[in-house]
């Protein structure tokens, strides 16, 4: 018999249809069969499950457009199990894993682990992009066709950019013809060689400075192969104000181009890295104040489609070195709902906008439609959250099997109480 589950009492929001009403949700099976006011007036029956969500919000489960898994190859930073475990505590029903993993994810049977070792863990949906350029060395692309049959949801070179404007044009033309999508973190590489963001502050800390150009020259370059392609580009980590500009210029042109941000770039500025503190060590880098109000200012505008966790676990012997040399890279997997939501609590957002930002969005740019979304007949993929519930990030407590966020000891509002996957309650907050 079909397993049958009611979520009652229960603020459904759904950010695709714009739906934010309180009633009851029943799942059959792997499915939403019913939701809103009104469901079983005369009682819920003895052979259904209900959970009582007392009031809390109940909306689809997120979805993460980028996180980097260490597996295969780099299991002592992060497995397909520890990083579902992580997402499943944040939310997250579904990421979208990079293909940097050691051997790197260029070919069928790179897809096809990933796609076991998701199968076989049974909690969050894993999906794989698959290499652009073969072992990300940018010079030769990859097979995109065999590559996207076998369910490669896009193509990047991950924590790479691709550097060389030929082989980026040819990416972008060959993608597009079997309907995929090149993510690209721009950053002009021979301009990115410092540690952080250039200015005073890398001045005063005798730090090599990374300068916003970097991010833009690249991203001005690539969205001209954009317009002589006609592909479709996604531009990942975006971090200052001139950016969000160039991407907003693209879009009123009528380009096929979406892009994203992370957390710490509307949560954070240069000035966090304080004395030398390596967890805030990312690329790209932490920006200034205006930088921040940019980033901020396109999520608001619709500028900047989407909110990605950017989760790039790093082992303790990678941070725990001087700040020149440490590894790039936080965790964020289970603090990405919060600090989206602190944009709400803020008044910078409203509730269904950055919701969108995290669900339904990031689907459609994956390709995955029937996924970020509350409908008749979808996939049960569902997070029930708290959005008002204060909490304090611990770093030790994380699931992630690296602890390097750059949000430990941070107060921050928005808890998840139960996360549920193709009907399966993969999560539940235990006091």
């Amino acid at each position: 018999m079909t397993q049958r589950t009611i979520y009652t009492n229960a603020r459904l929001l759904d950010p695709a249809s714009g739906l934010d009403q309180h009633g009851s949700l029943l799942v059959e099976g792997n499915r939403i069969a019913e939701m809103g006011p009104g469901l079983f007036p005369d009682g819920v029956p003895e052979s259904i499950q209900a959970v009582d969500c007392a009031g809390a919000c109940l909306a689809p489960g997120l979805v993460d457009l980028r996180a980097q898994i260490g597996e295969p190859g780099l299991e002592h930073k992060e497995t397909i199990p520890s990083a579902s475990r992580s997402a499943a505590a944040g939310g997250i029903t579904a990421l979208a894993a990079l293909p940097n993993t050691d051997p790197v994810i260029d070919d069928v049977a790179g897809l096809e682990f990933v796609a076991r070792r998701a199968r076989e863990t049974k909690l969050v949906k894993i999906f794989a992009y698959a290499a652009a350029t073969r072992e990300t060395a940018g010079r030769e692309i990859t097979e995109m066709g065999l590559l996207a049959e076998a369910g490669a949801v896009g193509f990047t070179d991950g924590t790479s950019a691709l550097a060389d404007p030929l082989v980026m044009r040819r990416a972008l033309a060959y993608a597009s013809t079997f309907g995929r999508t090149i993510f690209q973190r721009p950053e002009e590489p021979r301009l990115a060689s410092g540690s952080m963001n250039a200015g005073e502050i890398a001045t005063r800390l005798g730090l090599g400075g990374i300068s916003a150009m970097a991010e833009i020259i690249m991203l001005e370059r690539d969205l001209r192969l954009v317009e002589m392609t006609g592909g479709r580009y996604h531009a990942s980590g975006i971090s200052t104000a001139e950016s969000v500009e160039v991407i907003r210029r693209a879009k009123a042109k009528g380009l096929k181009v979406t892009c994203d941000t992370a957390p710490p770039y509307f949560a954070l500025t240069e000035v966090d890295v304080g004395d030398y503190r390596t967890f805030f060590k990312l690329s790209p880098p932490l920006r200034g104040e205006m930088d921040r109000r940019a980033i901020v200012a396109g999520l608001a505008d619709g500028t900047i489609d989407a909110v990605t966790s950017d989760h790039q676990p790093e082992d303790v012997d990678s941070k725990r070195v001087p700040f020149a040399q440490a590894a790039f890279g936080a965790v964020g997997l289970e603090t990405l709902l919060p600090l989206t939501l602190d944009l709400v609590q803020k008044g910078a957002l409203p509730l269904l906008r950055a919701l969108a930002a995290v669900t339904c969005i990031p689907a459609d740019i994956l390709g995955l439609r029937h996924l970020g979304r509350l409908t008749k007949g979808g996939p049960a993929d569902l997070v029930i959250f708290d959005p008002d519930r204060p909490w304090r990030v611990d770093g030790e407590k994380l699931q992630s099997k690296s602890k390097n966020t750059c949000f430990d000891k941070r107060p921050v509002q928005g808890m998840v109480l139960r996360t549920v996957v193709d009907g399966r309650s993969v999560y539940a907050r235990t006091e």
